[in-house]
């Protein structure tokens, strides 16, 4: 890529900086040996963001796969001991997905594990740098219309 190209350098710095950000989190995450893998670990994120125990037809949706996906992540998990299925208290044909303790003891787990790699990742930069690259990405995610009334994770 030249200078003449900005856009395109630009999109391939970000390319490289995701490959990099998932690498560095893979590592925290193995060191951490939690035998979750990464689309676990997401279909795990997504159901703490439940209020209440989510149908698999929920989780498939949030998550943008089919419902074959979801069973298959929930059979691994529910075999490792981190999600059980419950009946739905209204409907009793309906299966719901919940969080064990040890579910959320490997969220938390997966949660520092995230910390590490952003700390990592974000070491080289001063505090202004930090405060000015959150802003960059706000936008970036969020699109430039957005508010800024939403909280940064890492």
């Amino acid at each position: 890529m030249t200078a003449l190209d900005p856009d395109g350098l630009l999109a391939e710095q970000l390319l490289r900086l995701t490959r990099r950000v998932h690498r560095i989190q893979k590592r925290h995450l193995e060191h951490r040996d939690l035998g979750i893998t990464p689309a676990q670990s997401r279909l795990l994120r997504t159901l703490a963001h439940y209020g209440s125990p989510p149908r698999m037809a929920d989780l498939a949706e949030r998550l943008e796969v089919v419902p074959r996906a979801v069973t298959t992540l929930v059979d691994g998990l529910e075999a490792a001991g981190k999600v059980r299925r419950v009946p739905d208290p209204a409907n009793r044909r309906v299966i719901r997905i919940e969080l064990t303790d040890d579910g959320h003891e490997a969220l938390r787990e997966l949660r520092a594990a995230r910390r590490s790699a952003a700390e990592e990742i974000l070491a080289p930069l001063a505090d202004e740098q930090r405060a000015v690259l959150g802003g960059l990405l706000d936008t970036l995610v969020d699109g430039p219309d957005s508010g800024r009334d939403h909280h940064h994770t890492a």
